[in-house]
């Protein structure tokens, strides 16, 4: 088990909330979230409500936020195992406070896809980074509540920041909403200067770390590929991890085909007012804040939770396309849509958040970010073919057609994963051996 210096009050047998640096670390992750929930609805409102963006734009803005996550996630993930994660997080966090001040003063829609690519790198070194060091200083037996609270502030921030959002562009503009981000990202950055530096020395044993760095000095030039297939031969040696991984991919890719689209979907409705969507986005924030509650005292394993939850989110997608193609705006189509995405939200939390905590439960803490990152560019591979599929089937036939498709194939792959869980599990223990050090972890994959 791992300990901490003196000055740290996360050491073995502490609460995780007497944990210094977690709640810095928890602190700066709050006020971020606040912010990017802001930049999100104005950059939606902006493009989808006030350009009125065509589909095939909003695809490309989807494709923009995710292009970066697919080609440098493995080697964000190198970074955050090769360097010290705090430094990677600040700069991060600095340059970002630039990037979203660069939102102010676009004037096309070119210049949005600029600044999308270079925010989204900067994000992607970021995550592997984070992940990282909560594996750093948060005990393995703590982790599960550590994933819980990161996704309980997530969620949490997602019900206030489009409320504040919607706010603030109706008392001013959506540029404001992107000035605040940016403030949040120097904010974040000056509560990362209390989270330790490196940790992983007195983490690991002398060995461990000596054998650590010879092999950053050796392999610092490995490209993509490698660090990718890395990557995947952890993931694919555990076979939780592997079907919970395809399972996910597989999810996010029929998701996206109608998700990219949802600002689409909301102009369909006639009379439709510019606030819904954020009061739709909060309150499937309350959906998944409410998972992130469910998912620790459901004695489930995280294949039946992510089944039960592929299954709700897929239900509920398929019934929000067929309710927009039959109604007009009233209020009580409203409340309908606000329920709805309420309970879309308690499916998302159901899918994505037992996933998080396996994966880091099961991943060893010396390639926490080489996994990470590869577990992002596998996702983002999905999420970049979804939405080209959902311009072309919203171009052709309108949102509605492709929500329902896009929802009753969710719901089939739900079901589909909750009947094959016990198999998987069984075989998941099976193939269980003693965990490995640091350092065999990283020899194994640079074999």
């Amino acid at each position: 088990m791992r300990r901490f210096g003196k000055g740290l009050a996360g050491r073995e047998g502490s609460g995780i909330l007497q944990n210094r640096a977690y709640l810095a670390l928890l602190s700066a992750q709050l006020v971020s979230n606040i912010g990017d929930w802001l930049y999100l609805l104005a950059l939606l409102t902006m493009v989808g409500l006030k350009w009125h963006a065509t589909p095939w734009e909003i695809t490309m803005v989807s494709l923009c936020m995710v292009l970066p996550v697919l080609l440098g996630g493995p080697l964000a993930g190198m970074l955050a195992d090769r360097f010290e994660r705090k430094k990677l997080m600040v700069i991060s966090d600095l340059v970002r406070f630039g990037v979203l001040l660069g939102f102010v003063f676009v004037t096309a829609i070119w210049q949005v896809y600029v600044l999308l690519i270079a925010k989204g790198f900067l994000d992607v070194i970021f995550s592997p980074a984070k992940n990282g060091k909560i594996k750093e200083i948060v005990p393995h037996e703590q982790l599960e509540q550590a994933v819980s609270y990161s996704a309980i502030i997530e969620q949490g921030t997602k019900i206030i920041g489009p409320a504040l959002g919607g706010m603030l562009t109706a008392a001013f503009s959506v540029t404001v909403c992107f000035v605040v981000d940016a403030g949040t990202f120097l904010i974040s950055a000056l509560l990362l200067t209390k989270v330790p530096g490196k940790l992983r020395s007195a983490a690991s044993t002398p060995a461990e770390g000596e054998a650590g760095q010879a092999t950053a000095s050796r392999k610092l030039n490995r490209g993509f590929w490698s660090e990718m297939a890395a990557g995947i031969k952890i993931i694919g040696g555990i076979p939780l991890l592997a079907v919970a991984t395809l399972t996910l991919c597989a999810c996010l890719l029929v998701l996206q085909i109608a998700d990219s689209q949802a600002v689409v979907l909301f102009r369909e409705i006639p009379g439709v007012p510019d606030d819904l969507l954020g009061w739709c986005i909060t309150f499937s924030g309350v959906g998944t804040l409410t998972a992130a509650w469910l998912t620790r005292h459901l004695k489930l394993t995280p294949l039946y939770k992510m089944g039960i939850g592929g299954a709700m989110l897929g239900l509920v997608f398929a019934a929000a396309g067929f309710i927009v193609s039959q109604v007009t705006f009233t209020e009580g189509v409203m409340a309908l849509m606000l329920a709805l995405f309420a309970f879309a939200g308690l499916g998302a939390g159901m899918t994505f958040i037992p996933f998080q905590v396996t994966l880091q439960q099961r991943t060893p803490e010396a390639v926490t970010g080489r996994v990470f990152g590869t577990v992002s560019s596998l996702t983002s591979t999905a999420t970049l073919i979804g939405p080209l599929f959902g311009g072309s089937l919203v171009t052709a036939f309108g949102p509605e057609p492709a929500f329902i498709l896009s929802g009753s194939l969710m719901a089939v792959m739900g079901f589909l994963l909750l009947s094959i869980a016990p198999a998987i599990m069984k075989r998941d223990r099976a193939a269980a051996v003693p965990a490995v050090s640091g350092a065999e972890a990283v020899e194994a994959v640079e074999a």
